[in-house]
């Protein structure tokens, strides 16, 4: 038998336009139990952009739970379950694709809409308004249920799960897990780093970066992402989405938003490195007809490979670029970016203060979890590096 959720959700803006805010919370139908609340500052937008990005918000959450549930939305938006309810027409622009998004969420015939008066909305209007009142602040809401329904609304945060699960939401206390101490630094920016899935080329160890014939994945592969989509559902704590251009991450980052209901943005920063001319080869066959520049390239990591390649020098500034311009994002969330082997162990190393021999030093898996917090201090912390069990 199906789970059954009630989802409430709600929007506000404060000058309609003006500075606006969602807020949702998912409920277990026959208990009334909290099991996940989700709320955001949006910027300017008016009141019914943000009810409909809280309705979106809400399907993504229970969607994240049970891909297979049945679901009650209940809302005092008249607007929004009208119109979801396909009982009036959408004629404003904004609102088209916004009804659009949320009806992609959950599988058709699952999800049921309900007006409710406002004072029966109390929990999705007071967290609403949590959003705008931290975004005023310029911080980042946080969430007090996190998803699962662990803790009741108001208990502390870093109780909501096992201090060595890495992918779980983070704590509000954020210092390092080094065993001493902890700083009040907020909740961390944490990224869960997943290499893509197989490619024809994987198993055979040949080098295929950003230069060579963009593959996609092999049977094993889709196979590779589809288990890592399950598994990461089940923990429900990645709150966006972020690939490398390359075809072989897009279709891995596709797979795992299929089933968490979330949108993929596309960085270019985290593409994999350019190996010139070695495209294609594997590293005996570089090592038999570019002796000379395979030893300069082990040697240093501001050598590129043959034939106008990258150096590690030259991916670790792209890397790291694009590792700013996400934490500036996502500051306090959980993201997922799914990479390749050269930016995600930049991204440790970085984290870990290493030399860059360390690349040569780690061992990555196809479709492997790693991750990464980043804190406001500017410090990180490495949470998790290339695990597999979510394959076996």
């Amino acid at each position: 038998m199906a789970r059954r959720f009630v989802v409430e959700a709600d929007g506000g803006s404060r000058g309609n336009p003006g500075p606006a805010g969602y807020g949702a919370v998912v409920l277990d139908a026959e208990t009334g139990e909290p099991l996940a609340e989700v709320a955001e500052y949006i910027g300017t937008a008016t009141n019914n952009v943000a009810e409909y990005k809280g309705l979106i918000a809400g399907l993504r959450a229970a969607y994240a739970l049970d891909p297979e549930a049945e679901v009650r939305v209940r809302m005092d938006s008249k607007l929004v379950i009208e119109q979801m309810s396909g009982r009036w027409k959408i004629k404003h622009p904004d609102m088209r694709p916004l009804a659009a998004e949320a009806k992609a969420i959950m599988p058709p015939g699952r999800v049921a809409y309900e007006w409710i008066p406002r004072e029966k909305n109390k929990h999705a209007d007071r967290l609403a308004n949590e959003a705008m009142d931290a975004g005023k602040r310029g911080e980042q809401w946080q969430p007090k249920v996190p998803p699962g329904g662990t803790l009741a609304a108001g208990a502390p945060e870093a109780a909501a799960a096992p201090a060595d699960d890495a992918l779980a939401q983070p704590a509000a206390t954020g210092a390092p897990a080094v065993g001493w101490g902890s700083a009040d630094l907020g909740t961390p920016a944490t990224f869960v780093l997943l290499r893509h899935g197989e490619t024809p080329l994987t198993p055979e160890k040949r080098f295929s970066g950003s230069g060579g014939t963009d593959p996609g994945l092999s049977d094993v592969g889709r196979h590779q992402a589809e288990r890592v989509a399950a598994a990461l559902a089940a923990r429900g704590t990645i709150q966006a989405i972020v690939t490398s251009p390359l075809r072989r991450c897009r279709e891995t980052a596709d797979a795992v938003a299929r089933r968490l209901g979330l949108d993929v943005r596309v960085e270019e920063g985290l593409r994999e490195t350019d190996f010139g001319a070695w495209e294609g080869l594997t590293f005996a066959e570089v090592k038999e007809r570019y002796p000379d520049d395979l030893e300069a390239w082990l040697a240093s990591s501001k050598v590129a490979p043959t034939g106008g390649g990258e150096s590690f020098a030259a991916v670790t500034r792209r890397v790291a670029l694009a590792r700013d311009k996400l934490i500036a994002r996502y500051t306090g969330r959980t993201v997922l970016l799914v990479t390749h082997v050269t930016p995600i162990k930049t991204l440790v190393r970085l984290a870990l203060g290493a030399p860059p021999e360390t690349l040569f030093r780690m061992e990555l898996s196809a479709a492997s979890l790693s991750a990464v917090a980043y804190y406001a201090d500017g410090n990180a912390s490495v949470r998790l590096l290339n695990e597999t069990a979510h394959l076996r």
